[in-house]
């Protein structure tokens, strides 16, 4: 294509030269037209006054005197004169005089002519001559004021149309590559959001016969061409906002303009938001075997309607009515055992209260009514003050000041020492705790967090958090991003919340004061709302508080109490049918206390153990079955099994958690539906997860569970229904990118004799 860079000095001094010249012409014959018709008429007036003057001689006309007369006509250079008379005199005051135009005169000036009424016609030369010889000044102003006004804009007119359509030109071009380059950039979309969504400054262009966009700008006959891929925050409210906000990782803005230099500097543009929703995919979980893969806290898996999740039995006993008919185990050597914790089919006991036992004993439970327990191996050589059990490792709090914490491998046998933690100071270990690859310990003073991405050899700190100078830490338990520790001693606090959302950063955020002796042991229900303590007999004190722990800030209030009755409490934990068992040493060594009312707990059952009792754990198994496991100081059955429940009626609150989903690759997860059948009695909500994956699976992700706001304290909700129904949930943007989800079921009812049930959930995530 000829780039048009505008008129050469020659052109423009022919055009000018061609308008001068026809503006001269013009004006010269508007001139001369003018000079012609004045001369015309003036002739035409002369030839009538001669023959007027000629017929009055002939008919001899008298004009009012006594006798006719001849008549005559006199010439000067610059007028002619009518008289009457056979000589012409200056002085008759009867003369006519007409006077020529100033540009006029006549070439026979002093001629005169007369006529008599008997000569008939006569016949004279005269000449009558225009001697204008230019234009006035008035004129020429006139003409080159025209010239100045008009030759600009016609100049100015002719230069216009020649570029503009040269501007015309390139406009449609750059419209037509502007639609072309909006159309491949959509092309590109919808081949995928991975190759699309990259920010940067692009070009499209054509790759094995697709659109593709390639980095930087491209210029295209003249015109130049950009695309530009940013990020698109978003408001509270959804809405994009340009400034501000929080990034949604499922939307890109899209800049497109086309820009040229020639005739003139211009852009045409466009702008596109495009987001992951093209095509997107759903997966589904609503069969039994679906659910099953999932992990049930108080609910159980039926197949009444091809499957679906309820509230389970809440075991087949009655808390209140415990009893101890139930085989106990004797725990190796003869020490005292003094912690415990268990998940289904396995216990944890840490025997090591003194040097006559072990320091750790793995005690599998069968599933059986009523179930048996027995021990599956041991560990020794260390002091035990607290125990953790999972599925392959425990974990035991000691005394050696070289390893406080120690990790015992249970997929060997016998088991072995696969690693340890070593606090910087020498202080024992008091309690122990593990979430995920992450272990906590605390000490006296000070609650550290250490790495274990592996579970071999030393493990690193990450971070520690001082919590008290006066005081010392007991037993710690976790739920989502808090700990939340029982503060024993001097301290002016019974139980410390501490933030660990980043374990290598942690602080402590809220606290209680129950105004009592010191904190023994807390335990938390799975929404993180109440924390459950017990503190250390006080004559005139309460032992069991219930506390608030909705909001982790600041002082947390006590919202209800319970007076042990001169038990000194050493464990805590809380069981299915809005029960709570306290145990301990003295008095009523097992107490269940009913906190239906917070404001007012209330005991409802209890055993008397003499031996004391030092630790506890429950669990509720995925049958419906609950127990509770407690370690005492009966040196020959120092392990006991109590059933539990409200007598095969449902428990009164359960959680259900679903196998992971693994996307495959780094997606936005959009919504989730789910179908519940909720009585009014009852609630059922949920909390989602969403994560990357971790060494190319989901197996190994640790998931955190939020709600709506995407935070661990909010929950996606649904209504009283009349049946089945289903509910939509957004899925927060922040949450997003990620390739592994999972959801997580909260189930509860007020009537022991109804439950929510839920029957599918759908998910939908953007390929």
């Amino acid at each position: 294509m000829r780039t048009q860079r505008g008129f050469t000095l020659i052109e423009l001094i022919v055009v000018t030269s061609i308008i001068v010249v026809l503006l001269g012409f013009i004006t010269i014959n508007l001139v001369n037209s003018q000079q012609k018709a004045s001369l015309t008429s003036t002739g035409e007036i002369l030839l009538a006054d001669l023959k007027q003057q000629q017929l009055k001689s002939m008919i001899g006309d008298t004009e009012g005197r006594d006798s006719s007369d001849t008549y005559g006509i006199h010439f000067d250079s610059n007028k002619y004169v009518l008289f009457h008379g056979l000589i012409y005199s200056p002085f008759d005051p009867s003369n006519s005089v007409i006077n020529l135009e100033d540009n006029m005169q006549f070439n026979n000036a002093g001629f005169e002519n007369s006529f008599k009424y008997s000569w008939g016609n006569y016949t004279s030369r005269i000449i009558m001559k225009n001697f204008q010889k230019g234009q006035s000044l008035v004129e020429i102003i006139i003409v080159m004021g025209l010239s100045i006004i008009i030759l600009p804009a016609l100049l100015t007119g002719l230069i216009s149309s020649r570029q503009g359509k040269a501007q015309q030109s390139q406009r449609t071009q750059a419209v037509y590559l502007l639609n072309e380059t909006v159309d491949a950039v959509r092309s590109v979309r919808e081949r995928g959001w991975a190759g699309f969504a990259v920010n940067g400054i692009f070009h499209t262009a054509i790759a094995s016969g697709s659109w593709i966009l390639s980095p930087g700008l491209a210029t295209i006959n003249g015109l130049t061409q950009s695309v530009v891929v940013e990020d698109v925050n978003r408001d509270s409210g959804g809405a994009i906002t340009s400034s501000g906000g929080t990034l949604d990782p499922s939307s890109k803005k899209v800049d497109i303009s086309i820009s040229w230099e020639q005739p003139y500097l211009s852009t045409v543009s466009a702008t596109l938001f495009l987001t992951r929703y093209l095509e997107n995919n759903s997966f589904t979980q609503t069969t039994a075997a679906d659910f099953d893969v999932g992990t049930k806290s108080g609910t159980i898996v039926t197949n009444t309607a091809g499957g679906e999740v309820t509230l389970g039995a809440g075991g087949y006993g009655d808390w209140c009515a415990p009893n101890l008919s139930i085989t106990a185990l004797d725990l190796p050597k003869s020490g005292a055992a003094n912690a415990l914790t268990a998940i289904e089919g396995k216990a944890f006991a840490g025997t090591g209260n003194d040097s006559s036992g072990v320091s750790f004993a793995n005690i599998a439970i069968t599933n059986t009514n009523p179930p048996t327990a027995n021990i599956t191996g041991t560990f020794d050589g260390y002091k035990t003050n607290a125990v953790f059990g999972e599925t392959n490792y425990a974990y035991i709090a000691t005394d050696n000041n070289s390893k406080e914490v120690i990790i015992v491998d249970l997929a060997t046998n016998p088991y072995t020492e696969a690693g340890y933690f070593n606090a910087p100071f020498n202080a024992d270990g008091n309690g122990v705790f593990v979430a995920g690859n992450t272990g906590f310990m605390t000490t006296d003073h000070f609650l550290y967090s250490f790495n274990l991405s592996s579970r071999s050899g030393s493990r690193p700190q990450l971070g520690s958090v001082l919590v008290t100078l006066f005081g010392n830490l007991q037993k710690v338990y976790i739920v989502g991003n808090y700990a939340y520790i029982a503060v024993d001693g001097l301290a002016a606090k019974e139980l410390s919340i501490i933030d660990i959302s980043n374990p290598s950063n942690m602080s402590e955020v809220g606290y209680a004061d129950v105004n009592s002796a010191g904190g023994k042991e807390v335990y938390v229900n799975s929404s993180g709302t109440r924390a459950y303590l017990a503190t250390g007999a006080d004559t005139g004190k309460r032992e069991f508080f219930v506390i608030d722990v909705s909001s982790k800030n600041g002082s947390r209030p006590i919202l209800g109490s319970y007076e042990a009755q001169g038990m000194s409490p050493k464990g805590v934990t809380v069981v299915t049918g809005n029960k709570a068992i306290l145990v301990g040493t003295n008095a009523e060594e097992y107490q269940v206390i009913d906190v239906s009312n917070e404001s007012a707990p209330v005991r409802c059952g209890g055993l008397n153990i003499d031996s004391g009792v030092n630790g506890i754990s429950s669990v509720l198994e995925q049958d419906g079955d609950a127990y509770s496991y407690i370690v005492t100081g009966d040196i020959s059955a120092e392990f006991k099994i109590i059933e539990g429940g409200p007598g095969g009626q449902y428990a009164s609150a359960g959680t259900f958690i679903s196998g992971p989903f693994d996307a495959g690759y780094q997606t936005a997860f959009n919504r989730f539906d789910v179908s519940v059948n909720r009585p009014n009695v009852s609630d059922i909500q949920f909390q989602v997860a969403v994560a990357p994956a971790v060494g190319g699976n989901c197996s190994e992700v640790i998931f955190d569970f939020v709600g709506p706001g995407a935070t661990s304290s909010d929950f996606f909700t649904t209504s009283v229904t009349s049946g089945i129904q289903s509910f939509s949930f957004v899925i927060p943007p922040s949450l997003n990118p990620g390739r592994c989800f999972k959801y997580k079921a909260f189930l509860s009812t007020t009537d022991p004799l109804s439950t929510p049930i839920f029957y599918d959930m759908t998910g939908n995530y953007s390929p």
